[in-house]
């Protein structure tokens, strides 16, 4: 029998409607599973302990009375801490705004809270999103449960972690060219990056305005699927937002595949990809075939300059938001007189070393005689990797890639070698500029345990699409997963 922590989301609701459990002991066994796990992973900044056993004792006794509840009362979960939170300190991983305390809740935590999930913490992550590996925190490092030699991916590397071991039965994370996808490829679970403007970002701390996205990572598809059913729809708060209508995602995952085509990119799966990756993926083809899909070759060939481009135009948007960050208007405040000491200071103290080097590279890229050589070009490099993959789904109804070319590293291994790190990414940074949604999902394991992540890639606002052919491949695997 499961352990508490351990059940997803339907099953967890499931048992306290029928009250063969309590909110109370729901979360706290999550908060259990926190205190065994934490002083080896490291998954969270923040715990909300007495706040969240309080307000499960609260749904239980609404429950008791028979008092309406919302989708998901009672069920707790975790926060990346990019994230404003009413009362709560709201770090992003950096020094810069250690102690920073926001005004207010982000709009993804208003709508959980309106269903009545729990928050019973905050997450580690690389600072402002900078990262692969959640190795750059500036809190320290967060392992991989599945083997704490290895990093847990990034940036929501702390989000990642703590669904795979239990600490809340789903996070929220924040993907800006992977950061959901990557550590839900090495800790085994499922994540979505949405469409651009599915979920409101009002409250999130930015990374790369034009690019970052709010999803859910949870122990299976149907939980994921749910999650986003609360949390996408239009924000009055954040222009981006889109008014096209919230589906409920979770109610048509079974639908059938025969005849739905299947693009297998064929730039995704050569040089540079671990052979345990490749494996993995062939086997997954072998899956869809089973389940009567068409495979096609497709080609994205401008995929060779994506990561130049994605890399220019984020960096460039992360060098501006970060202006903010000197002192007077926001984070952290060195203790001197003048002014433009003080922002020296400031900033000289408050970023970590992969910060300043996005921040330099990316002000290097927006200056004067440079902006067209760089960022300009990576502009229309954008453009071109838009029509690519929009011409592939002319041809197809998803594309099927690898999530990471590798297994997760060993702690350390890249982290005298920046470029390889951002190497790293690249098949989840293409899909960011080009703002269409990408699901990641555990292809299967390695001999030593190790889960190798696939991503299915779909037209814009397709995620119910996306989540049902992966609903239908993690149904037909799920003997070989357990």
């Amino acid at each position: 029998m499961k352990r508490l922590y351990e059940l997803t989301v339907k099953e967890a609701l499931e048992l306290l409607e029928s009250k063969e459990i309590t909110a109370r002991e729901l979360v706290q066994s999550c908060l259990d599973r926190i205190e065994e796990m934490e002083p080896t992973i490291h998954a969270f900044l923040l715990i909300i302990k007495e706040e969240a056993l309080k307000a499960a004792d609260q749904i239980d006794m609404k429950r008791t009375k028979g008092e309406p509840l919302g989708k998901l009362a009672g069920i707790p979960y975790s926060l990346k801490d990019v994230y404003s939170t009413k009362g709560y300190t709201t770090t992003a991983g950096s020094k810069m705004l250690e102690g920073y305390i926001a005004p207010y809740n982000a709009t993804v935590v208003e709508k959980l809270a309106k269903e009545d999930a729990i928050l019973i913490g905050k997450t580690n992550c690389d600072p402002f999103g900078f990262g692969s590996s959640t190795e750059n925190s500036a809190y320290g490092v967060t392992r991989n449960p599945l083997d704490t030699d290895r990093v847990p991916g990034g940036s929501s590397g702390g989000s990642g972690a703590a669904v795979a071991y239990g600490g809340g039965l789903f996070s929220i994370g924040e993907d800006t060219g992977g950061s959901i996808r990557c550590p839900a490829a090495f800790c085994g679970i499922v994540g979505l990056k949405p469409t651009y403007g599915r979920v409101s970002r009002y409250g999130s701390i930015a990374y790369a305005s034009s690019y970052d996205t709010v999803g859910p990572m949870t122990k299976d598809i149907y939980d994921n699927a749910l999650i986003l059913s609360v949390i996408a729809g239009k924000d009055t708060r954040d222009a981006t937002t889109s008014a096209e209508k919230v589906k409920p995602y979770h109610q048509a995952l079974d639908l059938s595949l025969k005849g739905r085509k299947v693009g297998v990119v064929k730039e995704y799966l050569g040089d540079g990809v671990d052979e345990e990756v490749k494996k993995a993926i062939n086997q997954a083809i072998e899956v869809y075939k089973s389940l009567g899909c068409e495979i096609v070759e497709v080609s994205l060939p401008y995929t060779e300059y994506a990561i130049a481009a994605y890399y220019v135009i984020g960096i460039s948007e992360a060098s501006s938001n970060l202006a903010r960050m000197d002192g007077i208007r926001f984070g952290h405040e060195a203790n001197v007189d003048d002014w433009k000491d003080k922002i020296i200071k400031t900033r000289g103290e408050g970023f970590g070393p992969e910060e300043k080097r996005r921040v330099m590279v990316g002000t290097y890229a927006l200056s004067t005689g440079y902006a067209d050589k760089y960022y300009h070009k990576a502009q229309q490099v954008r453009a071109i990797l838009k029509d690519d993959i929009l011409k592939a789904f002319k041809k197809v109804d998803i594309l099927l890639t690898p999530t990471m070319p590798v297994l997760p590293p060993k702690i350390g291994e890249n982290t005298d070698d920046p470029l390889k790190m951002w190497l790293m990414d690249a098949f989840t940074v293409t899909i960011n500029p080009v703002g269409v949604p990408a699901l990641a999902l555990p292809a299967g394991n390695t001999k030593d345990g190790l889960s190798v992540g696939m991503q299915l890639i779909g037209p814009h606002f397709k995620e119910d699409t996306l989540y049902n052919f992966a609903y239908l491949y993690e149904k037909s695997i799920k003997d070989t997963l357990n």
